[in-house]
């Protein structure tokens, strides 16, 4: 379960504290009952600004990082809930250092929040490093946050989550080759094309977008 609430001010408040001691409470309330990590576990998220909320967030990512840290739940971090310049690849290895897990929403800013189909860019392209080189499969979850109305939908998850998976399949075969060859991993010892990097970390249990039956001929 994440929880990110729309929380905050329109313009300047005169009290930031007591609405934090509010949401603070409330959460505390909301996963007070344990229930099994097997089956279901309790994430927080962040956010910059938002609509209606451009002054004040109440859950700025400070407050969910304390309160992740202190109360040992999953973090959320969005790609596009930060400043336009700042990056969730850089934050990861931070924050497995204090939580148990993460919980990624992969999404494609532009100017702001918006949520715009996933491309294979540079970010894409760190955030899968950061997971697969320090071997974080077992404590971050990747999920998807984009949406357009204006152009086909199948398409667009078809090709955001692509554009999520292919970044993640070429490291990882890269560094399982490097290992095969006795490079203790180190990258620049092994090379190849996407496809065959791709289908070493399918063997590796990344799995496919589709099923082999729903292949396109040819």
């Amino acid at each position: 379960m994440n929880i990110w609430i729309p929380d905050g001010m329109k313009d300047i408040t005169v009290d930031r504290l007591a609405p934090r001691q509010r949401l603070l409470a409330a959460l505390d309330e909301v996963i007070s009952e344990k229930l099994n990590p097997a089956h279901h576990i309790d994430a927080v998220e962040s956010k910059l600004f938002g609509i209606g909320a451009e002054s004040y967030t109440v859950g700025s990512n400070e407050f969910y990082m304390g309160y992740a840290t202190s109360r040992q739940t999953a973090l959320c971090l969005d790609a596009g809930h930060f400043h336009p310049t700042e990056v969730i690849s850089d934050k990861i290895s931070a924050a497995m250092l204090y939580v148990p897990q993460l919980l990624l929403h992969v999404s494609r800013p532009v100017r702001w929040d918006s949520d715009h189909v996933v491309l294979l860019d540079d970010e894409t392209q760190a955030i899968a490093s950061e997971i697969v080189r320090h071997d974080l499969f077992d404590r971050v979850h990747i999920g998807l946050d984009f949406f357009d109305a204006s152009i086909n939908r199948i398409a667009a998850w078809v090709i955001g989550t692509r554009n999520m998976k292919s970044p993640a399949a070429c490291v990882a075969g890269t560094y399982r080759r490097a290992a095969q060859v006795g490079s203790g991993g180190r990258l620049h010892c092994a090379s190849g094309t996407a496809g065959r990097a791709e289908i070493v970390a399918v063997a590796g249990g990344l799995g496919n977008v589709l099923p082999t039956s729903r292949y396109p001929n040819g």
